[in-house]
């Protein structure tokens, strides 16, 4: 141990020195080694949680499928039926969107998570690209059929029966147009067909049922009605499995009870009031319907062999948020930041007159400490909190992240 004499005593001569600083430069390099070594480690921890194309386990998918209410809907109803104004939109995209929100919504955050664009719309027509993927999600979607009860209570006519139908007719003109391939528009603009087998098909819908059922009927006859729709949930993965589809990314729904809508118009008394303010009871309706849904998710495993579903808690995520708020560095959490409820009701970005008075339906200054958009609706700085939750599997089941979501795993 000799070589290491020279860094303890005092330099007499030359050859110490000599001796000296190749030790020094040693030091050096293991110093800067542990010091990168410690800043690639943080960096890899508070990165966002993204898809690493190059991870061999990585899915990749081509493309997504999404169908779904408002919480995903990316433009459908805005083309299908009237445009939706400004505010919406202005955070992020700096004009209207489409979105019900006034950035992005769930669904943004997933397509890139996994390095895609944003899912266009389906029912938008102008400027549209489907080369890897479409959104048949619309504001107001039911999974049930819609009646004349339903569609007269404000609720779209397009179920998820009818996205399903818009999906079939998709998918098989686009396989008849790469028979034809008689124009670049269809390699550019549509989806390969096999890409399908392929890709990611989420569902996000049910919030809309249950405001259906709470405006109509008891709470407990709502329950009962759960056990028939989400039945006509999985009838739909069942008809995406024979249509080529295999994996499915399912989530339930949010806590209902806890939205500013729900608590001025169901004000709760305070044994039906939660910690939060939350109207209690409704969230105990969205809790019932979500087990009735994961255990559909659990069946459709048996009777769907080659098929990989995951069932996302939402729920959970939202709710954590809403507990959580103020840690957080949102406000009060069952505020909303556009649009007005109470005494008189004005729709977010639209205009009505209130005892002869013109109102505007204006937003807040800063909607990044605002949970709810316009009451009804989570807003882009919420979306993206409870998007970065969900991603990683950790609120999944089974335990598995986006990303490597075609995998199969053992259920939790």
């Amino acid at each position: 141990m000799a070589w290491f004499r020279p860094i303890c005593v005092t330099m007499r001569s030359s050859a110490s020195l000599l001796l000296r600083k190749p030790v020094q430069a040693l030091t050096m390099i293991i110093f800067f080694a542990i010091a990168f070594s410690m800043l690639s480690t943080m960096r890899r921890r508070f990165s966002p949680r993204k898809s690493t194309l190059g991870d061999p386990s990585d899915c990749n998918f081509p493309a997504i499928f999404n169908f779904g209410d408002s919480n995903s809907d990316t433009g459908g109803k805005s083309a299908a039926f009237h445009r939706l104004p400004s505010p919406n939109g202005d955070t992020f995209f700096h004009k209207p969107s489409g979105r019900y929100c006034d950035g992005k919504v769930i669904l943004d955050f997933i397509a890139e998570n996994l390095s895609l664009p944003y899912v266009g719309a389906y029912l938008d027509s102008i400027g549209a690209n489907f080369r890897r993927g479409a959104n048949f999600a619309t504001g107001g979607s039911t999974i049930q059929h819609v009646d004349t009860k339903i569609f007269g209570a404000g609720f779209s006519p397009i179920s998820l029966e009818i996205q399903l139908l818009q999906f079939k007719q998709f998918k098989a003109r686009t396989d008849e147009l790469f028979k034809e391939a008689t124009s670049s528009y269809v390699k550019t603009s549509l989806p390969r067909p096999e890409d399908f087998s392929k890709a990611l098909y989420s569902l996000d819908i049910g919030q809309n049922d249950l405001h259906a059922g709470l405006k109509s009927m008891t709470e407990e006859q709502l329950k009962g009605s759960f056990p028939d729709i989400t039945s006509m949930l999985a009838w739909t993965v069942k008809e995406l499995y024979q249509l080529g589809a295999r994996t499915f990314w399912i989530h339930n729904t949010g806590p209902i009870g806890c939205l500013p809508y729900s608590v001025i118009h169901f004000p709760p008394k305070r044994e039906n009031m939660d910690k939060n303010g939350c109207v209690k009871s409704q969230n105990e309706v969205a809790m019932e319907f979500n087990r009735l849904l994961k255990q559909r998710v659990s069946q459709l495993r048996v009777e769907l062999p080659d098929a990989v579903l995951t069932y996302v808690d939402i729920y959970s995520a939202k709710y954590s948020l809403i507990s959580q708020a103020k840690k957080l560095g949102f406000g009060d959490p069952l505020g909303y930041c556009c649009g007005h409820y109470g005494d008189h009701y004005v729709q977010c970005g639209k205009k009505a007159t209130v005892n002869g008075t013109e109102v505007v339906g204006n937003a807040c200054s800063d909607p990044s400490v605002y949970i709810s958009w316009d009451g009804v609706h989570y807003s882009h700085s919420a979306n993206k909190w409870v998007a970065h939750q969900i991603l990683d599997g950790s609120l999944s089941d089974p335990p598995i992240s986006i990303t490597q979501a075609c995998q199969k795993r053992l259920n939790s």
